[in-house]
């Protein structure tokens, strides 16, 4: 962005460190790496360096809901975010804890109680001065960590918490409602300790999927990649967990943990009598540890690893760290603005756990953003904001800044109402010309790549738009087409395209003099033909939508009764609120995109029936009662 920019952080040789699991990526999260990559971020470019088991989830369903993922060697991505970070130009990165921050009295000309001027170091006198400060604390703000009935001062294993002066000033100083969240991870477990032979092989894509535009391939060969393996809890891990409670004080308390990444014993007490899946995941290319991604826990060391004796797998495996759990502060997310800066503080960004999320994808994705707006505060710019019509780094943003949190916060393709044009394949048309012509946070290497990725697309679009046929001939051309031969319609490239049993390949190979220059971008562009009607209809709906946000929802409404295509959830949810207007009800939690259609239509048709009786009533001097 051109600011000249600090980073402190407590130890340099831990940046890019992965706290937990060694894996980025998955359904929802994938979406946000290739969003953060599509505005020139670091982690996609990170996760295809250190990649060692590249797959795409949900594959059965559309592309739209796909979720690239990537196994990573913890080594290998700390070596790369490090050497990234240290030649980056205009960025120092300095050692040192943060003891609390420079706050004085506001600017009059612009909203806010307070502004942030800087920082000061713990054991320095010397202050450093700042047009604006991100702080991202993850979970070291105020952080504890828990094993067994031991309590201990940190924000992760062998690292010291955040200074307390610094809580100090969020909570006392600038008035920040602050809350507490906990999450936790398993312990990690001998390689060779595991008997293999007892779980189920779990291999890689067999050609891995790149997180970054950039990259063509990953630096992992595809018969270089690594398996995981699939195993499962029995009864004794549920007997284990339970005679371990009363020497379990993390999770006796009330603070609220990752519900979508649940402790063992949290899934064993929600769910009890049921056998829960355990990833077993490598760490390394060379690590001699596995992961077993299920097996987050807090109990003493000697429960734990009864515990993991319980399963076949690992009746003699041995634990090399034993898992813990981590509690710490998060601000209210809800006093922030979409720009991820402090409502009442000028200068003051906050980004990841400590607004409330869990997981790297969507710290990276705040972090980014964060980054894009403290940069243009401090070059004397207006600040930005993402819509949830264009990304879900937006969608993510606007779940925060506007409903808040209760638990921590994880990304999935269903928080977003128009999935079918926010795919991981199309983020950097929606997002890098945007990120240079507009942000000003993507090179010019990136821009260039993209401008040409876009016109080329265009002209391939246009080329099978332009092929037409009618159902016969195309039967005749392409005999293996599913296609009736009775069918007299005229269908072009796009129509057929959009078969399941047709690819571009096939469509290039029958007309290799408009086509084959395209076999490039032959897995987007099938993507694009499938999806266009559905992103044909979600634009008009967003249009829609947009331009009827401030519509008045009738408080009278029978939520509960009216006859409309609404499930019970929505129903009472709706009922409860009881919001005022259509924008108001689309940001509400468990609100569908189907049920904002269905209600929006429901009040267009009872408000154009309105009308037409009071014409009626009005053509007899009868007036409808208010």
């Amino acid at each position: 962005m051109g600011a000249e920019t600090l980073l402190v952080t407590q130890k340099i040789h831990t940046v890019g460190a992965l706290s937990c699991n060694p894996s980025l990526g998955g359904v929802g999260k994938g979406q946000l790496v290739k969003e953060v990559d599509a505005l020139d971020g670091l982690c996609g470019r990170a996760g295809d360096w250190a990649g060692i088991h590249f797959s795409i989830l949900n594959r059965r369903k559309g592309p739209a809901v796909w979720g690239p993922r990537a196994q990573l060697d913890r080594q290998r991505y700390r070596e790369f975010i490090q050497s990234e970070l240290l030649s980056t130009p205009r960025l120092t990165v300095m050692e040192g804890s943060v003891e609390e921050l420079l706050v004085t009295e506001p600017n009059p000309e612009k909203p806010g109680c307070h502004r942030v001027t800087g920082i000061c170091l713990a054991g320095s006198n010397q202050p450093i001065s700042a047009s604006s400060v991100v702080l991202t604390t993850g979970t070291f703000l105020s952080g504890s960590l828990f094993v067994g009935q031991t309590t201990s001062p940190g924000g992760r294993i062998g690292d010291a918490p955040s200074s307390a002066g610094l809580s100090y000033t969020l909570r006392e100083r600038l008035g920040l409602r602050i809350g507490r969240l906990r999450t936790g991870t398993p312990p990690r477990i001998v390689k060779d300790s595991v008997d293999l032979s007892l779980v189920k092989l779990h291999l890689p894509d067999s050609h891995p999927s790149p997180f970054s535009f950039l990259n063509t391939h990953t630096r992992c060969k595809p018969e270089e990649q690594l398996p995981c393996y699939l195993t499962f809890t029995t009864p004794g891990v549920e007997r284990v967990v339970r005679e371990s409670l009363h020497v379990n004080c993390h999770i006796q308390q009330d603070t609220k943990g990752p519900r979508y990444c649940p402790s063992i014993e949290s899934r064993v007490l929600r769910f009890p009598g049921r056998s829960h899946q355990v990833w077993l995941e490598p760490e390394g290319m060379t690590s001699d540890l596995f992961y077993p991604q299920g097996l987050s826990m807090t109990m003493p060391p000697d429960m734990q690893l009864r515990l993991i004796r319980e399963i076949p797998a690992m009746h003699r495996a041995e634990i090399h760290t034993p898992g813990y759990g981590v509690q710490y502060d998060f601000v209210c997310p809800t006093q922030l603005s979409p720009a991820l800066q402090v409502k009442n503080t000028q200068g003051l960004f906050l980004a990841g756990q400590i607004n409330g999320t869990t997981g790297y994808e969507e710290a990276a994705a705040q972090g980014l953003w964060a980054g894009v707006n403290a940069a243009r505060c401090a070059l004397s710019l207006p600040t930005m904001a993402l819509s949830r019509t264009e990304s879900y780094i937006g969608v993510l943003i606007d779940d925060l800044v506007s409903r808040g949190v209760t638990e921590p916060y994880r990304m999935f393709t269903s928080r977003a109402e128009f999935r079918t044009s926010l795919r991981p394949d199309n983020a950097d048309l929606r997002l890098t010309l945007k990120g240079f012509e507009e942000v000003g946070c993507v090179s010019s290497v990136r821009y260039q790549e993209a401008v040409r990725v876009k016109n080329t697309l265009q002209d391939a679009l246009l080329a099978l738009q332009a092929l037409t046929l009618s159902a016969p001939n195309w039967k005749k051309t392409l005999p293996d087409i599913c296609m009736s031969k009775v069918k007299s319609t005229i269908l072009t490239g796009m129509d057929v395209l959009q078969y399941n049993d047709m690819s571009f390949e096939m469509l290039a190979s029958a007309f290799p003099e408009c086509l084959s220059s395209y076999k490039e971008f032959s897995l987007r562009l099938k993507i694009e033909a499938v999806y266009k009607p559905h992103c044909d209809l979600n634009k008009k709906e967003i249009e829609r939508i947009q331009k009827e946000e401030n519509m008045s929802l009738p408080q009278d409404i029978d939520y509960l009764s009216i006859p409309v295509s609404l499930s019970q959830e929505v129903r009472e949810i709706l009922d409860r609120v009881r919001p005022s207007t259509l924008g108001a009800a689309t940001r509400l939690e468990g609100i569908t995109p189907a049920a904002i259609v269905s209600l929006f239509n429901y009040v267009q048709f009872t408000k154009s029936q309105r009308m037409k009786r009071e014409e009626e009533l009005c053509a007899r001097n009868v007036s409808l009662p208010q």
